[in-house]
């Protein structure tokens, strides 16, 4: 943070984290109450048909944006920063947090001048927050559903993503952990 305002002394920087999630027919189960010895009910498709959503949360003021695409690679990651960039304000820079995938530090991959990339240390993913929303919108949204295609499956993430993101008190109770509060501070 202290070395993107030194780069940018004119601009208000802004905390962000970024990652991606799959969505698809073969999803993953949640967890349910039912009684003892019993399996609870829940349907589960066996064909394979996905996409993703690209997410990025400012945890000190709940706001999100977010992108459902249908891979990811360094193309989708270029055009998810493009869009992003669109929506900062013309004195703001944004520093976005994420983790190490292939197509974050690729050399083909376009950064708009008004945001800098910060990589994550190797194998922690937990110290991402949005984990933490992919958790949330499987289990309240995403889970236990059978969708007949890929339209289906990007409505139900669309739909899943503005509920959330209508909720901004939700998204800062996800994602504003303790030591982020120190990093902005």
């Amino acid at each position: 943070m202290k070395a993107a305002q030194k780069a940018h002394p004119t601009k208000r920087i802004s905390l962000w984290f970024q990652d991606e999630a799959r969505v698809g027919q073969k999803g993953r189960l949640c967890h349910r109450w039912w009684l003892r010895g019993q399996r609870p009910p829940g349907l589960c498709d066996q064909r394979f048909d996905w996409t993703y959503i690209f997410g990025a949360v400012q945890p000190a003021t709940g706001d999100g944006f977010a992108l459902v695409l249908p891979e990811v690679s360094t193309r989708t990651m270029t055009l998810f920063l493009a869009e992003f960039a669109k929506t900062l304000a013309p004195d703001e820079h944004a520093v976005i947090v994420l983790d190490g995938a292939g197509w974050h530090g690729a050399k083909a991959l376009a950064v708009p001048d008004n945001i800098t990339l910060v990589p994550l240390p190797p194998y922690s993913p937990e110290s991402n927050p949005v984990e933490r929303i992919w958790l949330f919108l499987r289990e309240r949204f995403l889970s236990l559903c059978v969708w007949p295609d890929r339209n289906a499956i990007i409505d139900a993430c669309c739909d899943a993503w503005n509920a959330l993101s209508a909720d901004p008190d939700r998204l800062k109770s996800l994602c504003f952990h303790p030591w982020v509060r120190k990093v902005i501070s």
